[in-house]
């Protein structure tokens, strides 16, 4: 009779193995990321020297028909132009480096279809950072992510100079993180609803929770008893986020925005700036989410200097085009009030 032996070696072989296959397959994607970049500006390269678009269809008709014959039916005219349009929209080698380190052919494929460049460089970037699978990244662009963030409300200059930032020194700032409104129609809430029942909720769905606030939030505690003057308060739920090295304190709240929510938040944010905040960490910043903003006042409160976000939730989504509109009007009206 044959017995297996456990060698305590043999998990270390198989991380060996595992580790070495990782690595093999980022330097076959990195090369493989690359070879299309060259295809594509050599093309892109040879049709600029003749000015006449027949001429340029020509070209690709043509090297496609001799690369498959070679190559296989990978190498058709569609796949040329995708190379040709990857050399176009990032033209920079510096940056090309990285994104073909970090990402795949896949994401690089649905990054360039997105015109606008800002846009495109907020989702390489959050890509890189949170290392979205490309389903994920599919489902991030299809749900508006960069429209919800508080970065795209910015004007460009502000944009441009906060990617840069999280590009070259890896900084990641509250806008690129927190937005509004947020979805949380996997909660399965009727239209009448308290807030313990949407608190409730958010506990039983928590992990879903998570995931619509974004990679990087560990959840603490709920209820949380902050004893202050020998009164106790409860704050709804607090968060950790690990890339902002700061505590998230969370405030659930029906109807609109309130004034008073200010007061609330700020208190609860002190206490936890003198009795929570750990050596290294960055000061607690506050969201309050409601179910309405009320604009005016939160602008007044300038709820960002005291480190409040307010956001606002739906439980329920509106059509694509509703909401597409919506956000885009709202990007539209926090510029112009910020260039004005």
């Amino acid at each position: 009779m044959k017995v297996e032996i456990a060698l305590p070696i043999t998990s270390d072989v198989r991380q060996l193995i595992e580790t070495s296959r990782n690595n093999v397959a980022v330097v076959v994607n990195s090369e493989i990321t690359l070879l299309y970049w060259k295809i594509g500006k050599r093309i892109n390269d040879e049709v600029l020297l003749n000015t006449r678009a027949e001429y340029g269809k020509q070209i690709v008709s043509s090297l496609a028909k001799h690369l498959t014959e070679d190559y296989g039916k990978g190498w058709g005219e569609n796949h040329l132009r995708k190379c040709m349009q990857f050399a176009t929209v990032f033209p920079d080698e510096k940056i090309l480096y990285a994104v073909r380190t970090k990402l795949s052919w896949t994401h690089i494929r649905t990054l360039m279809f997105i015109d606008e460049p800002l846009k495109r460089d907020f989702y390489v970037e959050m890509c890189k950072l949170e290392r979205w699978s490309s389903r994920q990244l599919q489902e991030r662009i299809q749900s508006m992510l960069y429209e919800r963030t508080a970065i795209s409300k910015k004007p460009e200059e502000l944009i441009e100079h906060e990617l840069r930032a999280l590009r070259e020194e890896n900084k990641v700032t509250p806008d690129l993180i927190f937005r509004s409104p947020y979805f949380l129609n996997f909660l399965g809430l009727n239209n009448d609803y308290s807030e313990k029942n949407l608190e409730d909720a958010v506990l039983r769905e928590l992990e879903q929770f998570i995931l619509e606030l974004g990679t990087g939030f560990s959840f603490i505690e709920r209820q949380k008893n902050l004893s202050i003057d020998g009164e106790d308060f409860k704050l709804d739920l607090l968060f950790y986020h690990r890339k902002l090295k700061r505590l998230v304190a969370v405030e659930l709240k029906l109807g609109k925005f309130k004034a008073s929510y200010k007061g609330q938040m700020e208190l609860y944010l002190r206490w936890l700036e003198k009795h929570e905040m750990q050596e290294g960490e960055q000061p607690p910043i506050g969201l309050i989410l409601c179910a309405e903003g009320n604009k005016e006042q939160i602008e007044l409160l300038q709820l960002d200097k005291a480190g409040i976000k307010v956001a606002e939730y739906l439980t329920a989504l509106p059509s694509p085009e509703l909401l597409q509109q919506k956000l885009h009007k709202a990007i539209e009206i926090a510029r112009n009030k910020l260039l004005n």
